[in-house]
């Protein structure tokens, strides 16, 4: 599988990242295990997880996804064969769970890395990200920008916690997610001011649903090599066409889970059934359109694809061989100025 260097270190990605935010919960930690044999068995490099996953998140399974990846480096041995990233939380009433409310201060960031190291059974994680901003801003779907001048953590002081975990070894690097351009390069800045490490890369939603990241992080991302890592490449699935109609798998995740609404309506519906129409007519599953347009993306560093069942996964992996040509991302792009960004 392609594998492309990680921002301006010298990690070598794949092409596609094994995303792991439904084990355990929709996922028991045998299929965890089986899910990443198979993927380093297909030449997966590149897994992403997070302290607060599984989701939905709750305090009964917070930490329960690491915990699933620890043992199975336990088992297999095969921690060096891996870049392994994970997050830590921001700020929110939602997050009580963790640490009575996570922050990014250098006490919460230095807790919640020891407490991954020991749920992973690893000395060290090669991407640390701050898993949204603890500024208000637009992330998560938000729109209509509006100004606050909430008390947040200085960036400074998360930047400087994250360079005393690199010096010490327990993380090699460390990344943005859910971010915006200001934020992105007001990091950038901050760390050139002070010759600490620049982040390589941006964890944020990026699918033929969502093409937000185009208007302004993309420019950054080339210019800066801060690749963008691609979650929701499906729309949680919305782009497999599954939910057309009406319809309601049941053991679909907005089946499943009310909250996951940010893919969905009419709006939605209608350039959902272009894209599905489209991959019909190409002979291809919308699920190959929908991830081989990300994947094929220049500021695309890694895209992260996630599955319940490995019929689903030997799916998504798959779409790392189609290239679409020139003609099809016409077609896709002549959808797209019809139906823009109707989930931003």
């Amino acid at each position: 599988m392609q594998k492309q260097p990680l921002g301006n270190s010298d990690l070598q990605v794949t092409k596609l990242c094994l995303g792991t935010m439904t084990w355990g919960e929709q996922n028991t930690e045998a299929q965890a295990h089986e899910q990443m044999d198979y993927a380093l068995e297909r030449g997966i490099n590149f897994f992403d997880t997070a302290e607060m996953y599984p989701v939905p998140p709750k305090g009964e399974t917070q930490g329960r996804t690491e915990q699933y990846i620890g043992s199975w480096f336990a088992r297999s041995g095969n921690r060096d064969k891996v870049i392994l990233a994970s997050k830590v939380a921001g700020p929110g009433d939602w997050m009580t769970h963790i640490r009575n409310g996570p922050q990014l201060t250098r006490a919460h960031i230095r807790e919640a890395v020891e407490s991954s190291l020991r749920r992973l059974q690893t000395d060290y994680i090669d991407l640390y990200q701050l898993h949204w901003p603890a500024r208000p801003t637009n992330f998560f779907g938000k729109l209509g920008y509006e100004h606050q001048e909430a008390e947040t953590t200085p960036l400074e002081e998360t930047l400087s916690a994250l360079q005393e975990l690199i010096h010490e070894g327990k993380i090699r690097h460390y990344g943005l997610s859910n971010e915006t351009a200001w934020g992105t390069m007001k990091v950038l800045q901050i760390a050139d001011q002070n010759q600490w490490a620049r982040p390589l890369s941006v964890q944020n939603p990026y699918n033929l649903l969502n093409r937000s990241y185009e208007v302004g992080l993309a420019e950054v991302s080339h210019r800066e090599q801060v690749g963008l890592l691609a979650y929701s490449p499906l729309a949680f699935g919305v782009l497999s066409g599954k939910y057309l109609n009406g319809q309601l798998p049941p053991e679909g995740r907005i089946t499943l889970f009310e909250r996951f609404s940010r893919y969905k309506g009419e709006h939605a519906e209608q350039a959902v059934q272009k894209y599905v129409d489209l991959a019909a007519d190409l002979g291809i599953s919308p699920v190959t359109l929908a991830l081989a347009f990300v994947t094929q993306q220049g500021f695309v560093t890694s895209n992260i694809i996630g599955a319940t069942t490995m019929a689903q996964l030997q799916e998504n992996i798959d779409s790392s061989d189609v290239v679409l040509t020139a003609e099809i991302l016409e077609r896709i792009n002549a959808i797209h100025k019809v139906h823009s960004n109707p989930c931003p």
